[in-house]
């Protein structure tokens, strides 16, 4: 059984950063495709960070130069740094995985794998 637990989150105030991190067990992130989403109650899911399968990376224009993803084959664990942080951040996280597709995608459909999210808060 796959299990992806984040975790990281919190409130900060804006100009601040937050690591958040993913564990993942019954499942092997190493070559996979991984990435982070965010939500707001009654919005669709967005993407915010992916990694693919060769190691290449792709960012939502919102964060690019602010968020780095990375991820620890050993530790089976992803992360996303978050720096200079800002309001509109706000939101729950997510982190999201697939042994199929090949290339990194924001889009949330090809992902099969779920956490269950951790809450950024970013206070002005």
């Amino acid at each position: 059984q796959v299990q992806m637990v984040e975790s990281g989150g919190g409130s900060v105030q804006a100009g601040g950063s937050l690591r958040l991190s993913c564990a993942v067990s019954g499942y092997s992130i190493g070559d996979s495709l991984m990435g982070w989403f965010r939500q707001a109650p009654g919005k669709e899911r967005a993407g915010v960070a992916s990694i693919g399968r060769g190691g290449g990376a792709r960012y939502a224009d919102s964060v690019k130069g602010r968020v780095t993803i990375s991820r620890d084959k050993a530790k089976n664990t992803l992360y996303l740094q978050m720096n200079r942080l800002e309001p509109d951040d706000t939101d729950m996280y997510y982190c999201a995985a697939d042994d199929n597709w090949l290339s990194e995608t924001l889009a949330p459909a090809p992902y099969k794998y779920w956490g269950q999210g951790t809450q950024v808060t970013v206070s002005s």
